[in-house]
């Protein structure tokens, strides 16, 4: 057995794999539970003046498209940016008004659940 310790999207993980008992070369498999571990994540964009109400990531995706900016009014309900999900396009909205502080994110950047995408004053 040997141990690893692999990073995915920022997310780190002890993996554990062992040589296969066939006669072959050996088959490594991935321990059935990768924990993540507690490490430090990559330091979130600066964001000048970063307002106190947060929109999250609902699913874990690639941003596809940034529909707001910084500084622009937004009513509860309006499209902030979209998410591509397994060939899906999930709005990800603002949960109140109010005018957006930051955008934390760039197109293209692949997101986890939970992730702060932006945040609204």
């Amino acid at each position: 057995m040997k141990n690893y310790t692999i990073t995915v999207n920022g997310n780190v993980y002890d993996v554990v794999v062992e040589e296969g008992a066939s006669t072959g070369a050996p088959a490594p498999k991935a321990a059935p539970k990768a924990a993540p571990k507690a490490a430090a994540a990559p330091a979130p964009k600066a964001a000048a003046g970063a307002g106190s109400v947060k929109i999250e990531a609902g699913a874990a995706g690639k941003v596809f498209k940034v529909e707001a900016s910084v500084g622009q009014a937004v009513k509860k309900g309006d499209t902030v940016l979209i998410l591509e999900a397994m060939k899906m396009e999930i709005p990800q909205v603002a949960p109140e008004d109010g005018t957006v502080a930051s955008i934390d994110v760039n197109v293209g950047d692949a997101v986890e659940a939970g992730a702060v995408l932006a945040t609204l004053n």
